[in-house]
C-alpha cells in the first residue's frame, strides 16, 4: 500500500474529533506529537488497517465537529486508519452531506424533490437565497428528499460545533427521564460497553457538538429563523401527526406510533414489546425461520424477495461470523415510512433486529441510518442505550445465553447506499458503489462474510408474525401479498401520511383516505423509480403482483399525487436530474445514460414539447441501454417514471 501524505496539519479541533472516535495515537506514525524517532517502523498497521470501517464515522467526527473536512484533518484521519489519502478523498467526496472545502458552520439544507417540488420548494429556495446571502454564515443547499414529504416543502439545517442549547441535538431525547438515564450508564458498565473506537451507541461517530433543527413545512421565514435562531424555530410535531390512523385499533405494525411514549422501554413493554423475542427463543433460530417462511413475508423495500428464505440461507452458511444489517436509508423521493417507525416506536425496531440476528446466526446488527434523519437518530440511540442497559442487548439476552448487539453507522447522504451491496461498502470505509453478483450477500455479504440485510418495514413486520403466529399473519392481505403494508401517501391531498393497509385494498380506497384533491392529474407509484397511473386506474390492487400486471410497481410504497397545477414536464425533469446526482458512476450506461436522459428532458422543456419526437426516440434507446446494461437498481429503474409519463400520460403531447 503506497500511502501519500501531504503537508497540511489537522488543528487541534479537528486532531481533538478523530481522536475522541478512536483514541489517541500510539505513535508519531499515527500522528502523535512525540520527540522520540518512532517513524522508522509502523506499530499496529494490521490493527489500524482492520479498523477501514471506521472511516466513514471518522469524515463524520471532523464534519459534525468543524462543517467541513481539510486536507490536514483527512490526512490525520488517514495516517490513524493506515488508508491511502486518495482513497479516503474518494469516499469523502462521494457523500453529499460532506464537504472537502471550506463552507460556514451552519449548513440549511433546502428540499427541492418531487413532494417539496409539488408544494413551492422553487420559491422557497429563491427566498431564502435571497435572505440569507454570503455574508449570513449560513449556506444554502438545495437538496434531494429529506424524507419529511408529509410535511412538504422542507428544510434541514446542521450547525457544526454548536453547543447542545442551540439546536436540537440528537444524542438525548428531550423527554428521557434521568434516572433511567442514569441506570442506563450504570447498567452499560455492568454489561461492558462497547470498546472505544467502535462506535456503539454513538451514531457511527456522531459528535456531541453537532446539532440539527427541522423546518417542515417550511416558509421563508420558518426556514430562515431555524438557521439562524433556531429557539425562535417551531418544535418538530410527534411522530403520530405522520399518521392519520393514529389509535386506530385495527392497525398492526403502526399501533404503538402516538400510543407509547418512544423513549420509554416500559411502555413499549406495556403494549406488548419483547413478546415476539421471547417467543423466538422458545421456537429457536429454525423455528423463527419457518414461522416467518409460513407467513409469506416478503421485503418491502421493493425487490419482495422471500424473507425466510433469505434467513434460511444465511443461516446454513458454514463460515462465520453473520452479520446482520437494517437498512434504514430510504431515500427514495416520496419514502418516509421508515423515519415515522422509528421515530415512533424504536423499540420495536432493536427488538426486531434481535430476533432476525438470532434466527440467522449473527452476534452483530448495524443499523445504517440516513444521515437526514437526526430524530431518528436520537431516538434509536437513547432506545439501543435502554435495551443494552436492560439486558435486552449484550451477552446474555433475557438469560438464554445470546449475544448481540447493535451499531449505528450513519449515512451521508448518497441514495445509491439503499442497494444494499452499496451500503456494504459504505460501511467498510468504501465508496458506496454495488458489487457484482454472485456471489450474493447471503454468501459473502459485510465483510465478506453472511449477511442478512433487511429495512425497517420488513423487520418490524416480523413481530407480529411472532406474537399472532405465521397462520393468522398469512390471513391478511392476500394468498401471494400477505400481511399489511405502509404507504406514504403525500402530494395533492388533504391528509398526507403513513398508512397502514392489507394488500389488496385498492388505490383509490388508499386516496379515499388520504382525501385526494379535486383535480388529479395522476399518481406516481414506488417514488422516482417507479411509474405513473392516470386517474382512470384507481383501482389498480396495491399488492405486488396487482401493480405489475397493471404495468407499474408497487415499490416501497411510494403514492404521491399530483393534480393540474403541477407542471409534469417540469416534474419529469427534476426525476432526472435526480438520477443524474444520485449515479455513482461506477458503469457507463447509469454514468452517461442518466446525463444524456436529463440533456433531452432540458430540451423538450425549452421547446415547451415541440418537436419532441427525436429527443422522445433517444430517450427510448437510452432507457433501454440503462435498463439492460446498468449494474444495479438505480440505472435499471431510471427510466421507469419518464417512460410511463410518455406512455401513459401523454406528457409532451
Amino acid at each position: 500500500m503506497d500511502l501519500h501524505f501531504g503537508d497540511s496539519k489537522p488543528t487541534d479541533e479537528e486532531r481533538a474529533a478523530v481522536d475522541a472516535l478512536l483514541g489517541p495515537p500510539e505513535s508519531s506514525w499515527e500522528g502523535a506529537d512525540r520527540s522520540d524517532a518512532d517513524l522508522r517502523w509502523a506499530r499496529g498497521g494490521r490493527a489500524a488497517r482492520e479498523r477501514r470501517d471506521l472511516l466513514l464515522p471518522g469524515l463524520h467526527a471532523i464534519n459534525d465537529r468543524v462543517g467541513w473536512i481539510s486536507e490536514g484533518a483527512l490526512d490525520y484521519l488517514c495516517r490513524r486508519l493506515t488508508v491511502p489519502p486518495a482513497e479516503a478523498y474518494g469516499v469523502a467526496t462521494f457523500y453529499a452531506m460532506f464537504s472537502v472545502k471550506p463552507r460556514p458552520a451552519t449548513v440549511l439544507h433546502v428540499c427541492t424533490d418531487l413532494a417539496c417540488a409539488a408544494a413551492g420548494a422553487a420559491d422557497l429556495c429563491a427566498g431564502v437565497e435571497a435572505r440569507l446571502g454570503l455574508g449570513s454564515g449560513v449556506s444554502v443547499e438545495r437538496s434531494p428528499c429529506l424524507g419529511l414529504c408529509e410535511r412538504a416543502p422542507a428544510a434541514l439545517a446542521v450547525r457544526a460545533g454548536a453547543p447542545e442549547a442551540d439546536f436540537h441535538s440528537p444524542g438525548r431525547h428531550p423527554s428521557a427521564r434521568p434516572a433511567i438515564e442514569d441506570e442506563a450508564v450504570q447498567a452499560e458498565g455492568d454489561l461492558g460497553a462497547a470498546p472505544p473506537g467502535s462506535g456503539m451507541g454513538r451514531g457511527g461517530g456522531g459528535d456531541p457538538l453537532r446539532a440539527t433543527a427541522v423546518a417542515a413545512p417550511a416558509t421563508v421565514e420558518s426556514a430562515v429563523l431555524t438557521a439562524t435562531a433556531p429557539g425562535s424555530a417551531p418544535a418538530e410535531p410527534p411522530a403520530s401527526v405522520a399518521v392519520p390512523q393514529a389509535g386506530d385499533p385495527s392497525l398492526v405494525l403502526l399501533r404503538r406510533v402516538g400510543a407509547v411514549d418512544p423513549a420509554s422501554l416500559d411502555d413499549y413493554r406495556a403494549q406488548g414489546g419483547y413478546t415476539a423475542l421471547r417467543r423466538a427463543f422458545a421456537l429457536g433460530p429454525a423455528g423463527v425461520i419457518r414461522e416467518v417462511s409460513e407467513a409469506g413475508l416478503v421485503g418491502r423495500g421493493g425487490a419482495a424477495f422471500p424473507t425466510g428464505r433469505k434467513w434460511q440461507a444465511t443461516a446454513s452458511q458454514p463460515d462465520h461470523p453473520h452479520y446482520l444489517v437494517c437498512n434504514a436509508d430510504e431515500s427514495e423521493p416520496g419514502t418516509f415510512k421508515d423515519r415515522v417507525v422509528m421515530e415512533g416506536d424504536p423499540y420495536a425496531l432493536v427488538e426486531a433486529m434481535t430476533v432476525a440476528g438470532y434466527a440467522v446466526g449473527a452476534h452483530r446488527g448495524y443499523l445504517y441510518l440516513r444521515g437526514e434523519y437526526p430524530r431518528a437518530l436520537e431516538r434509536m440511540e437513547h432506545a439501543i442505550g435502554q435495551a443494552r442497559a436492560r439486558g435486552l442487548l449484550g451477552d446474555d439476552i433475557l438469560g438464554q445465553g445470546y449475544a448481540f448487539d447493535i451499531e449505528i453507522r450513519r449515512g451521508a447522504g448518497a441514495y445509491i447506499c439503499g442497494e444494499e451491496t452499496a451500503l456494504f461498502n459504505s460501511i467498510e470505509g468504501y465508496r458506496g458503489e454495488p458489487r457484482s453478483k454472485p456471489p450474493f450477500p447471503v454468501e459473502k455479504g459485510l465483510f465478506g462474510k453472511p449477511t442478512a440485510e433487511n429495512n425497517v418495514e420488513t423487520l418490524v413486520n416480523v413481530l407480529p408474525i411472532l406474537t399472532m403466529g405465521a397462520q393468522a399473519y398469512a390471513a391478511i392481505g392476500t394468498s401471494t401479498s400477505t400481511g399489511p403494508k405502509l404507504f406514504c401517501v403525500s402530494g395533492s391531498v388533504d391528509r398526507p401520511g403513513i398508512y397502514e393497509l392489507p394488500f389488496g385494498a385498492t388505490l383509490g380506497e388508499l386516496l379515499e383516505l388520504a382525501g385526494v384533491r379535486q383535480g388529479l392529474r395522476a399518481v406516481l407509484l414506488g417514488g422516482a423509480a417507479g411509474g405513473f397511473v392516470r386517474p382512470d386506474e384507481l383501482d389498480v390492487p396495491l399488492t405486488f403482483e396487482g401493480t405489475r400486471e397493471a404495468g407499474t410497481t408497487l415499490g416501497s410504497g411510494v403514492v404521491m399525487a399530483f393534480d393540474e397545477t403541477v407542471p409534469l414536464p417540469r416534474l419529469l425533469l427534476r426525476i432526472a436530474e435526480f438520477f443524474r446526482d444520485e449515479s455513482c458512476g461506477q458503469c457507463v450506461p447509469c454514468r452517461v445514460g442518466t446525463v444524456r436522459q436529463e440533456e433531452a428532458l432540458h430540451r423538450i422543456v425549452e421547446r415547451s414539447g415541440a418537436d419532441a419526437a427525436g429527443d422522445i426516440a433517444l430517450l427510448r434507446e437510452v432507457g433501454r441501454a440503462m435498463r439492460d446494461a446498468s449494474i444495479c437498481g438505480l440505472g435499471q429503474t431510471a427510466w421507469n417514471a419518464v417512460e410511463s409519463a410518455i406512455d401513459r400520460l401523454g406528457a409532451y403531447e
